[in-house]
Order: structure tokens, then C-alpha cells, then sequence
């Protein structure tokens, strides 16, 4: 009885915890919702009829489904990289860079590796390979930020952002150049197909939803385990909530910085490996855009949490999926989602607007994004 008495405490106590981590999401994406309807009202449309087109161009159907996991796998892995990074104490703004170079180098491993090799390699050896060089090409990228940090105190904002200014620029570079696809009808930046062997092969006959959407799930329960349940995990936070009482405490500060930017620039690669090898099949310049920075505001969303990165990619897949039906149905235009999304980023940042409009009380709880410049 008096077990029983203790679960069911430990349940309730747990089911509180949830509700008010995700009170102040819930209400500012309600806010923004409410904010975006008002506007379309004032340009003349009709929000009701956006909202309805909205949701049956993102769950309205199987293909609509298929659609909104396919946009929500990048998102998934991106915002896991920046949630991982801000649990650390930083704010891991390069994404975008990270991906980009991920995806370059697991298209180059997928058409390149059979023609230097001579021969084809099995799906077994071909795909993990492409998808390991992309991984590890973003952790690498992430992990040159991560050491300027932890030796020099030159702040990861800063860094991240010119390391996107080089990633962007040399992908560019290079799908203009030695790794564009030669074929006579190609007239744009991209590279070749990468081979068969090196695809992710779809989850449904038909459908362009892949085996990547299962491995993102998979990894964002991986990460949970890691922040929460090993020893690194507690390395981690511990550096991110107080770095001076972490190396009282006998932590290597300066490796656990460098250890999450590389975790972290890996879970962006991973983005950008896995939107090659399971749906677009080769990388094209551009086709990432918006993914690494759209990340930012998924892990601010999700509150850093992985079950909650995931449910913010899910809410992003399915605004950006619907707004095609949106604006067959009501001639609004597609921009208007990208308004949402920053009323709901602006909310979720600001949320003491939250609090002061609803009248909730500050537990306080805050997001760490940066612990100063230098520091």
C-alpha cells in the first residue's frame, strides 16, 4: 500500500513536471496562432479557411502524413543539435554550416567512392559509410568552434557564424565546380546521383517518408539516455549550468566543450546526411536553407528536451508541409507561416510576455543560450 501510495506520488509529481514545462509553449504557439489570424483578417482572408487549409495540407491525408515526417526528420537531428548544445552552456548557431558540409561529404562518398574503388560496393558497406563521413565532416566542423572555445574563450556565436560563411561558400564552390554533375541537361549547382547502393530505402511503397524518420526517433531517445542517464550526460549539463563548480568538481571543462560542439555538429550533419541519402539522393545547392536556423527556434520550443525537439519538429514539418494547401484554398501567401513561426520564436524567447498576458507565475526556470562573450 504504502508502494503504491509512492508511485502514484512519483506519477503525479512527474505528470506536473510535463505540464508546466510545456504550459508556456503551448500558450505562446496558441498566442501566435491568434496573432497570425488576426493578420490574415486584416489583409483580407479568411483564418478559419487558412487554418482548415494548414492542417489538411499537413495531416489531411496518408501523403500528407508521409510529407510532414519527411520535413520533420532534418528538423528532428538539427534542433537536437542545438538542444544538445545549449544543455552545455552554448549556443551552437552554425547548423546550418554543419549540415551543408555533412551533406557534401555523404554525396561525395555516395557517386565517388564505387568510380575511385573500380567496382560497387554492397548497400551494407556503401550507405553506413556515406552516412558515417557526413556525421563525422559536421562534428569535425562543429568541433574547430567547440576547441577555439574551450583554449582561447573565442565565443561560439561568433565562431559558429563565420564557420557558416566558409561551409556555405566552398559547398558552393565545390557543386559549381569539381563535384557538379556533368550531364548534358544539368544547367544548376548540384552534384551527381550518388548510387543505389547508398540510398536510404523508403518506409512505404509510394511514399517518400524513409527509414531516416525511424533513426531520427531513434536518436532523439538516444540523446535523452546520454543528457540523463551517463555520466558524460551529467559532464554536460553540469558545464552548462555552472563551468567554475564543474571543474571544482574535477570535470575536464575544456574537453566537454569541444566533446558537445562535436556531438552536436555530428547530430547537424546528420541532418544534412541523412536528407542525401534518403530523399533527395544527391546534394543541391540551397536545399537546405532555413533548416539549421529554423533549429534554433525548434530547440528554444522544445525547451532543449529531445521529446520536446521532437514535437517542435513535428509542429515546424507540418506548418511549412501545409502551407501549399493553405494557399491553394485561400491565395495567402506561403510567407505567412514563416511569420508564425517567428511570433512563436518571439514568444517562446520573451516568455515573460507569456506569463504577464496569461498571469503565470515564474517558477524560475530559464534556457541558458550563452554564458557571456569570452567567458
Amino acid at each position: 500500500m504504502q508502494s503504491e501510495k509512492r508511485s502514484n506520488s512519483l506519477a503525479r509529481q512527474i505528470l506536473q513536471s510535463v505540464m508546466d514545462a510545456s504550459l508556456v509553449p503551448f500558450l505562446a504557439i496558441l498566442t501566435a496562432v491568434i496573432f497570425g489570424g488576426i493578420i490574415i483578417k486584416i489583409v483580407g482572408g479568411d483564418p478559419i479557411l487558412s487554418y482548415r487549409g494548414l492542417i489538411e495540407g499537413s495531416f489531411g491525408s496518408t501523403k500528407a502524413l508521409s510529407e510532414t515526417a519527411v520535413w520533420a526528420t532534418p528538423y528532428i537531428f538539427a534542433g537536437l543539435a542545438v538542444a544538445l548544445a545549449f544543455k552545455g552552456g552554448l549556443f551552437n548557431i552554425g547548423a546550418e554550416g554543419q549540415l551543408a558540409v555533412g551533406a557534401v561529404v555523404s554525396s561525395l562518398i555516395g557517386y565517388a567512392l564505387p568510380e575511385w574503388l573500380g567496382y560497387d560496393i554492397p548497400a551494407i558497406i556503401h550507405l553506413p559509410l556515406a552516412i558515417l563521413f557526413g556525421v563525422l565532416m559536421g562534428g569535425v566542423w562543429a568541433g574547430i568552434v567547440g576547441a577555439l572555445k574551450a583554449y582561447t574563450g573565442g565565443h561560439e556565436v561568433i565562431n559558429t557564424i563565420m564557420m557558416n560563411y566558409i561551409a556555405l561558400n566552398t559547398t558552393s564552390f565545390l557543386l559549381n565546380g569539381v563535384m557538379k554533375d556533368r550531364s548534358p541537361t544539368n544547367v544548376i549547382a548540384r552534384t551527381p546521383l550518388i548510387a543505389d547502393s547508398a540510398r536510404i530505402p523508403p518506409l512505404f511503397e509510394g511514399l517518400r517518408i524513409h527509414w531516416g524518420f525511424i533513426f531520427a526517433l531513434l536518436v532523439a531517445f538516444f540523446i535523452w539516455w546520454l543528457l540523463t542517464k551517463t555520466t558524460l550526460g551529467f559532464q554536460i549539463r553540469t558545464v552548462g549550468l555552472n563551468p567554475d563548480a564543474a571543474k571544482y568538481a574535477g570535470i575536464n571543462v575544456k574537453r566537454i566543450i569541444i566533446l558537445t560542439m562535436v556531438l552536436s555538429g555530428m547530430l547537424a550533419g546528420m541532418a544534412g546526411t541523412i536528407e542525401v541519402t534518403g530523399l533527395n539522393y544527391r546534394h543541391e545547392l540551397g536545399f537546405s536553407i532555413g533548416y539549421g536556423f529554423d533549429a534554433i527556434a525548434i530547440a528554444l520550443l522544445g525547451k532543449s528536451h529531445p521529446l520536446g525537439v521532437v514535437l517542435a519538429s513535428f509542429l515546424f514539418a507540418a506548418m511549412r508541409n501545409g502551407a501549399t494547401r493553405m494557399q491553394f484554398l485561400t491565395q495567402m501567401p506561403v510567407d505567412l507561416i514563416s511569420m508564425i513561426q517567428a511570433f512563436i520564436l518571439l514568444f517562446v524567447a520573451a516568455d515573460a510576455i507569456i506569463r504577464y498576458i496569461y498571469r503565470i507565475k515564474s517558477k524560475g526556470e530559464r534556457v541558458v543560450l550563452t554564458r557571456g562573450w569570452g567567458g
